[in-house]
Order: structure tokens, then C-alpha cells, then sequence
């Protein structure tokens, strides 16, 4: 069965997408706009519990990846390649529970979504106003991944530390982040076509600015 995208779109008209690099400010951006406006808040993974139950091997083998490991030094000693390939196809794979996902939270109520829906996806089941690009310099998104608190990320880092000769490991790993926030994957969200915000490395606080350009974008306010 296949469900047309005019279909999706209508059903997703409530819905909000900011996609990106990494350490562009989009899960922080979210938030924000959610607690602003009274939007359903869905931050990075937020489909995760169903995908995990839901996913099968032969369908959606990437999103099974995970579910399979018994040792996540597996995980973090992966060639750069192959964690470039895993990142981005798990994305895909993805997008069916999270269109799913974002139709059922959306029917009466806006929502604001940390997405990994592929781009070419996104133009087909939203538009313009729907949809916010947030972008980073690769120093960034690479340097300082490791810089955040959240869970996800301090549970990787002792991942790393744990593994014999975990400096080695450490640079392996950020040599898969630099491949996954490319200047090739970096141009390809900057031409996209989609309202674009590029953050700058200089060390102030623009989080209530940013919060207000793409708020004004969405048509949240005037």
C-alpha cells in the first residue's frame, strides 16, 4: 500500500520540522519553540520506543542494528564509512515511524518536530513554512559533540574510554562525525531550497534570536 504525498501533507499541515547538522541548536530550538508556543515537544528520537518494537531485520535492517549489538565497542570502533552509510539510512528507514508518529500526534494540536527525515522526503510531505534548516561549521559539529550533557552522548563517551587504546578510538569515531557533517552533506542541507539558519562559532548566546527567525518563519508570530 502506498499512501499518496498530497495525503501526507494535508494530515502533517500541523506539523514543524527542523533538520540539520549536528550542534546547530535544533534540539535546543525545539524545546524552545515548544514551551513558547504550546506545541507538542518531539525531540531527537522521540519515535525510538516504537521503531525498536516495531522494526524487523529484513525491512528496516539499520534501525535493527542496534538491537543486535552485544558489545557497543562495536558500535564506536565502526569504520567512518560504514557510520556515515548507518546514520543516514537509519534516517530513511525512519521516516515511515515518524510520519506515522507526527500524524497521530498532530490532529488537533501543532507540533514541532527534531527530525532526520531525509530532505527529498520532506519536499514532498511539507512545504516551505513547515520546514527550518539549522546548520553548523563542521568544527562544531565534531569538536564539540561530546560537550553536551545528555544521556546518549555521556553513555557513548564511556563507551569510548572503556575500549583499549580509547584515544585511537576517540579519533576513529570523530573521523565517522566528520563524515557525517560533511561540506558535501553540509551543502546539500544549504541547497536544499529550505529556509536555512547557519550557526556561528563566536560564542554568544543567540538562542532567543534564533527562536524568534524561525518562529517568524513558521508564521508562529508576526
Amino acid at each position: 500500500m502506498q499512501i499518496e504525498n498530497n495525503i501526507l501533507k494535508h494530515y502533517l499541515r500541523n506539523v514543524y520540522f527542523i533538520t540539520g547538522t549536528a550542534y546547530a541548536g535544533k534540539s535546543t530550538t525545539v524545546r524552545m519553540l515548544a514551551e513558547r508556543y504550546g506545541m507538542v515537544f518531539c525531540g531527537e528520537n522521540y519515535h525510538i520506543d516504537v521503531s525498536d518494537a516495531v522494526a524487523t531485520p529484513d525491512v528496516q535492517p539499520d534501525l535493527c542494528y542496534r538491537k543486535s549489538l552485544t558489545d557497543w565497542k562495536a558500535f564506536v570502533t565502526r569504520s567512518p564509512e560504514e557510520y556515515e552509510r548507518w546514520m543516514y539510512n537509519s534516517g530513511r528507514e525512519g521516516a515511515g515511524f515518524e510520519i506515522a508518529e507526527l500524524i497521530s500526534l498532530s490532529r488537533d494540536r501543532k507540533v514541532i518536530v527534531d527530525t532526520c527525515i531525509p530532505l527529498d522526503v520532506l519536499r514532498e510531505i511539507s512545504d516551505y513554512h513547515r520546514v527550518a534548516v539549522m546548520l553548523s561549521p563542521q568544527s562544531m559539529s565534531v569538536e564539540r559533540f561530546f560537550d553536551r550533557e545528555d544521556p546518549e552522548k555521556r553513555f557513548l563517551l564511556n563507551v569510548i574510554d572503556s575500549c583499549e587504546n580509547a584515544a585511537a578510538v576517540m579519533e576513529n569515531y570523530r573521523a565517522g562525525l566528520a563524515r557525517i557533517n560533511s561540506r558535501e552533506h553540509y551543502e546539500e542541507y544549504a541547497s536544499s531550497g529550505f529556509f536555512t539558519v547557519v550557526r556561528e562559532d563566536n560564542g554568544l548566546d543567540t538562542r532567543e534570536a534564533v527562536c524568534d527567525v524561525i518562529a517568524r518563519h513558521f508564521g508562529l508570530t508576526s
